[in-house]
């Protein structure tokens, strides 16, 4: 929910010509773009993507070995835990890095000097994540093809079925695991050049314009139980479901869903995003679809309707693109907190 000195003035009395202006004129500034983006070059992490307190691990320890870099093993800790140091799965594993006993006994490294070895501390699992990925990049070494995609098919498969099939194995799971890791590296990225422009965004914004002046619902997605009122989350999760895009129900799993344009970058479509911690995305409170003109449509908060916002407030956090790799790479079943604390 926003706060209300967030949002500004209310645009309520804006109208849809607005919006369509807005849209019109970005998208034909932005039509040289397709297909521009700029040349990669060293990765850093994408603005809050990592949590404060674990971002200096990740970024000193993803850059290990030349097979992992910070916004992969960004991905993969997201993907194993969702950044929850207490997390236990039901098959054991455990910690931010989701490391099963066995393994940890082999491969755990104590990180931070101390002269203890801790699953459960991310100041040793985190580097020990990244350490074991570099030791199963150096088994896989010398097989063709791409090296972190095939140390990440090790991670998943064992680095003996890489060696025998000559490179990513032909099993789905392992092939899936690739391309979810792959795909939510892009998330975690800041991106080194333009970011390419989404073709299904118009669908979402036109979405969002019909259900203009329809009242708040906290919890609200749009059924006829809740009315058809949305909140804000749940009003862009129902705008990319009409394009065929089936986004996470909260706003800051939302914001992995595809790469981050900057400020000035910023295209109809693109979620914008607000949060009371500019450092973490886990903090993300609030979201609107961005309609061009430095203005969204959002669900502002209970006693609200759906309208025009500006998006430059104090709170303002950033933005995702939207793509569909990038919102069918987000996991869905996290492992939850262990008990033993």
């Amino acid at each position: 929910m926003r706060k209300a000195w967030a949002v500004g003035g209310a645009c309520v009395g804006l109208c849809l010509c607005f919006v369509a202006l807005l849209v019109v004129g970005t998208y034909a500034a932005a039509a040289g773009l397709i297909g521009g983006a700029g040349k990669s070059g060293a990765v850093a992490l994408a603005k809050g993507a990592v949590p404060a307190r674990y971002q200096g691990l990740v970024q000193t320890w993803g850059n290990l070995c030349p097979a992992i870099n910070p916004a992969l093993l960004a991905a993969q800790l997201y993907q194993e835990s969702g950044w929850n140091p207490r997390a236990q799965s039901h098959a054991a594993a455990q910690g931010i890095a989701q490391f099963i006993p066995g393994t940890w006994a082999v491969h755990g490294v104590d990180g931070d000097k101390d002269g203890d070895r801790d699953v459960w501390d991310p100041a040793d699992a985190i580097p020990s994540a990244a350490s074991y990925d570099c030791k199963l990049a150096e088994y896989v070494k010398d097989v063709p093809g791409d090296p972190t995609s095939n140390m990440l098919a090790a991670y998943n498969a064992g680095a003996y079925a890489v060696i025998k099939y000559q490179g990513v194995p032909p099993y789905r799971e392992t092939r899936n695991y690739v391309k979810v890791i792959r795909t939510l590296e892009k998330s975690f990225a800041r991106p080194a050049g333009r970011v390419q422009p989404s073709r299904q965004a118009a669908g979402a914004i036109y979405f969002a314009q019909q259900k203009l002046g329809t009242k708040y619902l906290w919890g609200g997605e749009g059924t006829p139980e809740d009315g058809g009122r949305f909140d804000c989350s749940g009003l862009t999760q129902a705008a990319y479901r009409t394009v065929g895009i089936e986004l996470p129900r909260v706003a800051n799993d939302q914001y992995n869903a595809g790469p981050h344009p900057g400020r000035d970058e910023l295209l109809p479509g693109d979620l914008v995003f607000f949060s009371d911690d500019l450092t973490n995305s886990r903090a993300i409170r609030h979201v609107g679809v961005y309609v061009g003109g430095g203005y969204m449509i959002n669900a502002p908060y209970t006693g609200a309707v759906i309208r025009f916002d500006k998006i430059d407030t104090p709170d303002y956090f950033g933005a995702t693109r939207v793509t569909e790799d990038g919102a069918k790479a987000l996991p869905t079943d996290l492992p939850s907190s262990s008990a033993a604390d």
